[in-house]
């Protein structure tokens, strides 16, 4: 208890605020957006420990800024099919985004940096693990009281024509659910803590994969029936949400898992969830699955959007158009605008149906390109990570590059993706990937884990070893080392090249 009490170090207090803290941000009406504030003091941990490690692949993402930066000149240009000024809104949403585009990179480099006695991964892992508890609970909210919402502080604070937008309204008014006639009739889809419901699949996918690697493959038996608990209860509100691409990245899920774990744990695990899924169907959950399954709602306004965004991306295929635009119509008449006669009439943003998209008619193919890239990158060079952090953070990578055609990655849902490729880049060097430091990082140079004294400290981080070379410190050299673990998660103490016999993994 006296631990759970006591105040995080300082260097990790930013990460700690943004995921253990998140729901007060939520209520505060910031959300997401709270990365931007809590860049700020990451940014300041940053500069104090110049020059900074730099993880491979981090490059794209800064093309993917500077190429953002660029698109800014298309602004003021409407593709065939859209229409639109130039104004204050479409300003304000670019830079809104290219803010958060710099956050994440702040955010990555930030906890990259951080040693493993600042910040553990089990400590990382296990902060995603509360936000998933919060997640869960909120999903729950949006089951049982679809019509909770309130106005937020800054929802207060900000002038109608900011506040008033829809986009912007939705980020920032607290609400449980959307309320949609998916199934020809009011539904309510969980949203809470996120901006809306897809928000929430796209999280609680990616959140309960690093809850069960915190609490049950690294969990005493306490944690382990917490986890299995929060498990099932998390089954309702991800059944009530009527996710499609939610169910199909939870099913890749557990193909992922049979694939990569060992015989006998696969064997355990199919026979598990076998069971789980006939009395999940046979249960009326299994009805409300089967309804959406029958009820494609939104398949043709996406190929609506889709479409249109094409065709626009065709027109700027390199820069983009820096943001979204309103399309002419939607896919049942040229009709613009709601009416009595047709409340599905309306303007549909192109590139508001998925990532891609939203890279396509924003930043081009070039953006696209980018995007693809810098996840792909991180499946290849990590992919050998046989640890659990590492297999756990290999399988969020390929979900983004699944999820990035169903999926908007802002706001909250690419914060995780990122949180995901900074874990698996603070794990173990595997193969193609450049020691010294944090794993596949360029240069490490941070001091860690020395301990004042002649000699060195170990760092335990759950991964195979890897000694960094020696410096000198006050006179006495010293060499940085990495903890290392063997095929059952060991870690080993290693000094200089002399490896002493194993010692058991820390918690």
């Amino acid at each position: 208890m006296r631990r759970l009490l006591r105040p995080p170090p300082p260097a990790r207090r930013p990460i700690a605020a943004l995921l253990v803290g998140y729901p007060l941000w939520w209520a505060l009406g910031f959300g997401g957006l709270s990365l931007v504030v809590l860049a700020v003091p990451m940014a300041v941990v940053l500069w104090r420990r110049r020059p900074i490690a730099v993880p491979k692949g981090m490059g794209l993402w800064a093309l993917l800024i500077a190429g953002y930066l660029v698109s800014a000149l298309m602004l003021g240009e409407m593709p065939p099919g859209t229409y639109g000024d130039l104004g204050a809104g479409r300003v304000l949403g670019y830079a809104m985004r290219l803010a958060l585009y710099l956050s994440l990179m702040i955010m990555v480099l930030y906890l990259g940096n951080l040693t493993p006695d600042e910040l553990p991964q089990r400590t990382l892992v296990r902060m995603l693990g509360v936000l998933c508890v919060t997640t869960v609970a909120g999903g729950l909210l949006g089951v049982l009281a679809p019509g909770f919402q309130f106005t937020s502080p800054l929802e207060m604070a900000l002038p109608e024509w900011i506040g008033g937008n829809s986009y912007v309204r939705n980020l920032i008014h607290p609400t449980a659910a959307q309320v949609q006639h998916v199934l020809g009739h009011a539904s309510p889809r969980p949203e809470a803590p996120f901006e809306w419901a897809n928000a929430w699949g796209s999280n609680i996918s990616v959140l309960l994969i690093w809850f069960v690697v915190g609490w049950w493959t690294y969990g005493g038996t306490v944690r382990r029936l917490l986890c299995a608990a929060v498990v099932a209860l998390a089954t309702v509100p991800i059944v009530y949400s009527l996710n499609r691409g939610l169910w199909i990245g939870l099913a890749v899920t557990v193909a992922y898992v049979l694939v990569r774990a060992r015989s006998r744990t696969a064997l355990a695990v199919g026979a598990a969830l076998a069971a789980a899924a006939l009395a999940f169907w046979a249960g009326p959950l299994g009805a409300i699955v089967a309804q959406r399954l029958d009820s494609p709602h939104s398949n043709r306004i996406r190929a609506f959007t889709v479409a249109g965004t094409l065709e626009a991306a065709a027109h700027s295929p390199v820069i983009g158009y820096g943001n979204t635009r309103n399309a002419f119509g939607n896919y049942q008449t040229i009709t613009t605008g709601r009416t009595d006669w047709c409340a599905e009439c309306g303007h549909p943003p192109l590139g508001s149906d998925g990532q891609l998209w939203l890279l396509l008619i924003t930043q081009g193919y070039t953006g696209a390109a980018l995007y693809i890239a810098f996840f792909a990158g991180a499946v290849r060079r990590f992919r050998h990570d046989r640890t659990p952090i590492g297999q756990a953070g290999t399988l969020v990578m390929i979900l983004v590059l699944m999820y990035m055609v169903v999926y908007d990655g802002l706001v909250t849902a690419l914060i995780l993706y990122l949180v995901s490729y900074a874990l698996l880049w603070r794990n173990a060097p595997v193969p193609g990937a450049a020691p010294p430091g944090p794993a596949g990082s360029r240069a490490l140079t941070a001091p860690i884990g020395t301990n004042g004294a002649a000699g060195t400290e170990p760092i335990l981080n759950d991964n195979r070893a890897v000694t960094d070379p020696m410096r000198t410190v006050g006179g006495v050299t010293r060499g940085r080392l990495r903890a290392v673990g063997n095929e059952a998660g060991r870690p080993t103490r290693t000094t200089g090249t002399t490896t002493t016999a194993p010692m058991e993994a820390f918690r």
